[in-house]
């Protein structure tokens, strides 16, 4: 079974503040664009739906309100879908074609790359592992992550002391070809919200 990402270019503390903002306005804005993605979601969760899991409007409205959110865990996936559409319609898509999709533990080699640059500042499994903001509940799928301008700033500047050091003597060659174009794809991102105060990465896994 393959994954994907989604990634969006946005001022992350401002999307932030988008949870549970009682913003009636944006929410009526994401359900008039998102329109027939959120029907066709609600056919495909059906079953779950019938199961009481919220339709996809109803966790929007969730998300934007700060809750009420269902109290069954296994609900907790549809807060997530409605917090992607969120930062999907504030931000900017990040192609990201070396990631999506993608299988295995493919994020964990491309992090490995990164560190053998010497980024340790961000993690591409934090886009499995993290989570969304308060107090939206934590789920598995998606999973999602992000990486605030401080770490992006962060990040570059380790590249950049290492890319100063020159390479290390006898050092095993850090990536495979593959490893290397998927480094440069994330560099990309990262000087594109280092560009802009307060910008940073959101991310979800699928």
């Amino acid at each position: 079974m393959s994954s994907s990402l989604s990634l969006y270019l946005l001022d992350v503390t401002a999307t932030r503040a988008l949870v549970g903002s009682r913003d009636d306005q944006l929410l009526k804005a994401i359900r008039d664009r998102f329109a027939a993605d959120m029907a066709d979601d609600d056919d495909c969760h059906s079953h779950e739906i019938e199961q009481g899991a919220p339709t996809a409007e109803a966790a929007l409205r969730a998300v934007i309100h700060g809750g009420p959110f269902s109290e069954n865990r296994r609900h907790a996936f549809q807060y997530g879908y409605a917090y992607e559409r969120l930062c999907s319609f504030s931000g900017a898509f990040l192609p990201n074609d070396c990631f999506t999709p993608h299988r295995g533990d493919w994020l964990s080699a491309v992090d490995q790359g990164l560190g053998a640059l010497g980024i340790t500042a961000v993690s591409l499994e934090s886009f499995s592992h993290g989570g969304p903001p308060a107090p939206l509940p934590r789920t598995s799928t998606p999973g999602c992550g992000d990486w605030t301008h401080d770490r992006v700033t962060q990040a570059l500047e380790q590249y950049e002391a290492t890319a100063r050091k020159g390479p290390e003597p006898g050092r095993t060659p850090p990536q495979e070809p593959e490893v290397t174009k998927a480094v440069a794809q994330c560099l990309g991102w990262m000087r594109r919200a280092k560009a802009l105060p307060g910008f940073g990465v959101i991310g979800f896994r699928f």
